[in-house]
């Protein structure tokens, strides 16, 4: 299921080092978070701090929102959870 992203916002949790966004199915908000792992796989240069973390989401997006597709297909497509992790190995 392809989802739309016409929210641009992110924001960085330092609780659980990720970052969150969301996606929309019609009029469902699904809320995303990747982790630092994941991050890190995707921008192994990035910095810890939490501007390293904004700007590895920023400059992987395209890829996040593919895997967030695929993500949210395979848990059923709004069948019960609204909020998903994007692992590293779903990368």
């Amino acid at each position: 299921m392809k989802l739309s992203y016409p929210n641009p916002s992110r924001s960085f949790d330092a609780s659980h080092r990720r970052v969150c966004f969301w996606g929309y199915d019609s009029t469902i908000e699904i809320s995303f978070f990747v982790g630092m792992d994941a991050l890190k796989r995707l921008c192994p240069d990035m910095s810890d701090a939490e501007s390293g973390f904004l700007q590895a989401f920023d400059a992987a997006l395209n890829r996040i929102h593919e895997v967030a597709d695929k993500v949210y297909a395979r848990g059923g497509g709004g069948k019960g959870s609204y909020a998903y992790i994007l692992a590293a190995e779903d990368f």
